[in-house]
């Protein structure tokens, strides 16, 4: 009788919810963007507003990405009500990345969000942002169960739904596509972000230089193949367009290569790019002609959703309080290590 009942307190919980429009406003802050995007349960992407930390030269340096964080915050959370054309009392609930992510970035946002909630008394839930890059793709493109590529700047993961939660089955054993990408172009000469400044010398690229194809099982490896790079860069012997050109069709080869290897594992027809440099043209040819000879799918949300941003934040807050998640301010503490096979998934199925 006691889960009779249950069941019943669920279907009544999921029915309120249904017919009252919950408006979520959602911050991010994992790295060198901040940003602030409002979406409501009926999928609508009212604004997504960002504000990127950018050099000339070097990388992120985490205290001055937060500085920047702090300097932009007020400005990025009022241009998303205003575009929304909404006041703070219309948001319903405050998502932020609470995971994983620089620490001192993640803080900025975390603190923005719970300011927000306390002095306006609305619920707060913090989300894992890796999940949500899937989230919003799904919901952009209606991929239903997709292997997700997550490519970015720290994260190179293959994820997707198995057993009840969302799994790692391929990965970077060393860093990120997006900091391989920055590091080369910082080691010649290029500023930050790299991987678009990589990709434009990459067109003028004529000749396919040899490169170290590090594929182990599932996983991939970028550190001996940087390391080839800067030592063929200093000899002089090469076009630093030919090297940008062969580094992309090597690394991205990579990456599709294990991504279709977890499709075949998993018996999944449906590839979803995420993160930034998932907007790279030629990624996302080589995904398409993948796909294409596996007469599967292949899903690119547009470039907006691809990097970090706010409204992947505020749905995938959607999704888990809709579910029934809950969140006190004590517990919105930031957890800059978390891995995505470490979340409770709760809106699934």
């Amino acid at each position: 009788m006691r889960g009779f009942i249950h069941i019943l307190e669920n279907v009544f919980k999921y029915l309120i919810l249904f017919l009252l429009k919950m408006i979520c406003l959602g911050i991010e802050s994992t790295a060198h963007t901040f940003g602030a995007g409002i979406v409501d349960s009926e999928k609508r992407v009212l604004a997504n507003i960002k504000d990127s930390f950018t050099t000339e030269k070097g990388g992120i340096v985490p205290a001055k990405a937060a500085d920047h964080h702090v300097e932009v915050c007020d400005k990025v959370i009022n241009e998303a009500l205003e575009t929304a054309k909404l006041s703070i009392k219309d948001i319903d609930l405050i998502s932020f990345s609470q995971a994983p992510g620089i620490g001192h970035c993640l803080r900025i946002g975390a603190f923005a969000a719970r300011s927000l909630a306390m002095f306006h008394n609305i619920p707060i839930i913090g989300v894992n942002h890796c999940i949500a890059h899937l989230s919003i793709g799904e919901m952009l493109t209606g991929a239903t169960d997709p292997v997700l590529l997550y490519a970015s700047g720290a994260n190179t993961q293959i994820i997707a739904y198995e057993g009840k939660k969302y799994r790692v089955f391929g990965e970077s054993l060393d860093m990120g596509v997006g900091n391989f990408l920055d590091s080369f172009a910082r080691y010649i000469g290029l500023g930050f972000p790299g991987g678009p400044k990589i990709y434009e010398l990459a067109l003028k690229g004529k000749k396919f230089i040899e490169l170290p194809y590090s594929v182990k099982g599932m996983d991939v490896s970028f550190g001996g193949l940087l390391t080839n790079l800067k030592q063929k860069f200093d000899s002089g012997k090469y076009r630093v367009e030919d090297l940008c050109y062969s580094l992309q069709e090597t690394v991205f080869a990579m990456l599709v290569e294990v991504s279709e290897r977890a499709m075949a594992h998993c018996g999944k027809n449906e590839l979803l790019l995420g993160g930034g440099v998932a907007c790279n043209k030629r990624l996302q040819e080589m995904a398409k002609e993948m796909c294409k000879e596996r007469s599967a799918k292949c899903f690119i949300p547009e470039n907006e959703f691809l990097v970090d941003n706010g409204a992947m934040i505020a749905w995938q807050g959607i999704l888990e309080y809709s579910a029934g998640k809950r969140m006190s301010i004590e517990e919105s503490v930031i957890l800059p290590y978390q891995r995505v096979d470490e979340v409770v998934v709760n809106w699934k199925d």
